[in-house]
């Protein structure tokens, strides 16, 4: 039998059973729609928190004080020695170093004359907007406090600004954070937000005052941003070496940007796929209604499966026949799911226009191979049903 005879038998007998066979392709549709959104929101995701914790720059090492290690007696020994400025000071003389910015974090009320805000207090160094890439709007960053004890500055983020002052203007005035009197030195430029935190509903104060305000004997991190023309591991090498002969040994934990970003990759990957996977439900259910009516139609067909095998079909071209009928339920189902979820996406990005999406081909090929592959293995046992009729039995069934 040629292939051309395969074709028009297979559309045939699909035209000839039109709801039924719309009914299964819309099975199929449904679930490789399901499929394609899914993972490329997924995908969307993935990409756009790799985005976010990339603004800051590619070449960082943070360290946090403390690090756990396995003890002797099974149990678990904790280091918690803090970080101190000196420390942060000490890594700026390492070569290729290019930025060192120590953190401290809290939250306190912001008060401006009768108004009130409380947001997030980070207490930092002068290098932190040039480090982290952040945009000050107008007058200037945190002033370099080295060599002494550092005057009481602010610098606003831009919705603390708008919240506190409005229209009228921010620089020069003094705000009580924490209780305390600081003259604001400047305002930073919108910035967003990360992962749920609001970048610009924060107040920047020296990282030494906010030792002070928040209680605290060290930092809660120093990041460290290094020049190109060295690698992450190396840099890091003579970070902890620098650390670890200032501390006496190793109590502190150390990780690059590069080791982050892979962890966090590696994570929103399988997260991607975990998300395809339950789209990938629909298509089962799917796979059941071509089974359900390629045994129907084995069912209705066995006359005309006994005659095919008087004139000379063998098992094998009974079989390939509703294999390819059952393919072909499944590969148009799998078009009409890839096209519907096309416009279902587009519907998505102009009424939400900030949603990660990312419509990767790789998805929309996968998407299609499964069709196929779901309607070959759902065919293969009506078709081994078929192609093992007993020629003379089904003629009678006539």
């Amino acid at each position: 039998m040629r292939s051309a005879d395969y074709l028009r038998l297979t559309l045939r007998t699909l035209k000839a059973s039109r709801m039924r066979s719309g009914l299964t392709v819309l099975g199929i549709a449904i679930g490789i729609c399901a499929v394609v959104l899914l993972t490329t929101l997924g995908e969307g995701l993935r990409l756009y928190v790799l985005e976010n914790f990339s603004q800051f720059g590619s070449r960082i090492i943070a360290i946090n004080p403390g690090k756990s290690q396995t003890g002797g007696t099974g149990g678990l020994l904790a280091s918690t020695r803090p970080l101190l400025v000196a420390d942060a000071d000490s890594l700026r003389s390492l070569p290729y170093v290019e930025y060192v910015v120590p953190v401290v974090q809290g939250s306190g009320a912001i008060e401006f004359g009768r108004r009130v805000r409380y947001t997030d207090i980070i207490g930092t160094g002068s290098e932190m907007a040039d480090a982290w890439r952040f945009e000050v709007a107008r007058g200037r960053f945190l002033p370099d406090s080295r060599g002494g004890y550092p005057q009481p500055w602010a610098v606003l983020g831009h919705k603390v600004k708008q919240e506190l002052f409005g229209e009228q203007t921010a620089l020069g005035q003094f705000i009580r954070v924490g209780g305390e009197r600081y003259r604001v030195v400047g305002i930073m430029a919108a910035k967003g937000q990360m992962l749920g935190f609001d970048l610009d509903d924060i107040v920047y104060i020296p990282v030494e005052r906010a030792l002070s305000l928040f209680n605290r004997t060290g930092l809660m991190e120093i990041d460290v941003t290094y020049r190109p023309g060295i690698s992450a591991d190396a840099m890091a090498q003579q970070v902890s070496q620098r650390l670890i002969a200032r501390h006496g040994g190793e109590d502190f934990s150390l990780i690059t940007q590069d080791e982050m970003l892979k962890s966090l990759d590696r994570i929103l990957a399988v997260l991607t796929l975990a998300i395809g996977g339950l789209g990938g439900i629909s298509l089962v259910v799917g796979a059941i209604g071509i089974i359900t009516i390629m045994v129907t139609s084995v069912q209705e067909r066995r006359a005309e499966i006994g005659l095919m095998r008087a004139l000379g079909a063998t098992q094998r071209q009974v079989m390939w026949l509703f294999l390819g009928e059952a393919t072909l339920l499944a590969l148009v189902g799998g078009v009409v799911g890839i096209l519907v979820s096309g416009l279902a996406l587009g519907g998505l990005a102009l009424a939400l226009p900030t949603l990660p999406i990312q419509l990767d081909p790789f998805y929309l090929l996968l998407a299609l191979l499964l069709s196929a592959l779901v309607g070959l293995i759902s065919g293969v046992l009506p078709a081994r049903r078929a192609a093992r009729l007993n020629p003379v039995l089904a003629l009678q069934s006539e």
